[in-house]
């Protein structure tokens, strides 16, 4: 089996790598990334990446031969969170959406079997009265969350009996990773809490969350590659019932596993709209035997072990790394890199 991995050089595509090299030992797994967070590796000269034959290239301009012989794509490669795509709103459609469907039809005709798109929760938005299932109306509030839902609609049209397309709902993912992303709500509380015993909630912490570590991400998406169940076209929630919290009841979580953490919350913060309950039941129903394994303490335990050697938190901040190579002349406002080699450099 042939695997190709878009993004693989971000948060969750470590793991990934991983996941798949464990369950399928004989699988050829090929990464595609533009590398701009290659370099955000939470050890300085670490290689999470060895197992994979690595390509660098803009998801916007994957060829067909790029796509030969590929049994299942897993679409990784997008704009990454809210700030980026207000930044950077354009492009954020581009790549989340149009670029996602112009690889799925090129990976349909290359015959490839299987598409795993990352979507996200966030479709939700704002939903106060109940958890969500895949049967509740959509209320994407963000650029981000709307080039999502977009993308998802476009695939189901391209699913069929020879393509089977799975659009993985993911909560907010959250945990330790090769590469760290700290622009995660419970991975910036834990960060804030190593760092200097504090915590910073930006609203007044009553919004819900769903959550899900980056490992049962890979899990989830081990099992979409070779799903039985769920039809031609798939758009499941994935996470854990167990993991719906308010923001402020991770943050006190936080602060009881590191002792002396103090939390600071904006009282006249504006209203935060992107509250969502969500039900993993149809999840749980298909993918029994990939059930989110790690709970919350857990997570936060790795999480600070991870990060207490010390850590530079900026590097880990998606936005920050974006707006370093744009202002650096090494990225264009598109998000193309000036030169070839910047790519990896």
């Amino acid at each position: 089996m042939k695997v190709l991995v878009t993004g693989n050089l971000g948060y969750v595509g470590p793991g990934v790598a991983r996941q798949l090299r464990a369950s399928h030992p004989d699988a050829r797994i090929v990464g595609l990334d533009a590398g701009f967070f290659a370099g955000c590796v939470l050890e300085r000269g670490a290689q999470p990446d060895a197992e994979v034959e690595q390509i660098f290239g803009d998801v916007r301009e994957v060829t067909e031969r790029q796509l030969a012989s590929v049994d299942a794509v897993v679409h990784l490669a997008g704009i990454s969170n809210d700030p980026i795509g207000n930044a950077f709103a354009d492009v954020t459609m581009q790549v989340n959406s149009e670029a996602t469907l112009a690889l799925a039809a090129k990976a349909k005709r290359a015959g490839a079997r299987a598409f795993v798109f990352a979507s996200s929760c966030s479709v939700y938005g704002f939903a106060e009265d109940g958890a969500r299932t895949e049967s509740s109306p959509v209320n994407p509030l963000t650029v981000y969350a709307k080039s999502k839902l977009a993308a998802e609609a476009g695939l189901a049209e391209l699913a069929g009996r020879d393509f089977t397309v799975t659009c993985l709902r993911f909560a907010t993912a959250c945990g330790i990773s090769p590469r760290p992303r700290l622009d995660l709500v419970l991975n910036d509380f834990v960060a804030g809490a190593v760092a200097n015993h504090e915590i910073r909630i930006l609203s007044d912490g009553s919004p819900w969350r769903p959550l899900i570590d980056v490992r049962d991400m890979a899990r989830a998406i081990d099992w979409a590659i070779g799903r039985v169940q769920g039809g031609e076209f798939l758009a499941v929630n994935t996470g854990s019932d167990e993991w719906n919290y308010q923001v402020r009841e991770l943050a006190q979580a936080v602060a009881e596993a590191i002792p002396g953490t103090a939390i600071r919350i904006n009282k006249n913060a504006q209203p935060d709209q992107r509250s969502y309950k969500v039900s993993f039941a149809l999840f749980r129903r298909l993918a029994p035997g990939h059930q989110p394994r790690i709970n919350l303490p857990e997570c936060i335990a790795k999480l600070r072990a991870g990060l207490e050697p010390g850590f530079e938190r900026e590097r880990f901040i998606r936005l920050k790394t974006l707006e370093r190579l744009v202002a650096e002349g090494a990225l264009r406002r598109d998000l193309t890199w000036t030169r070839p080699s910047a790519a990896v450099a």
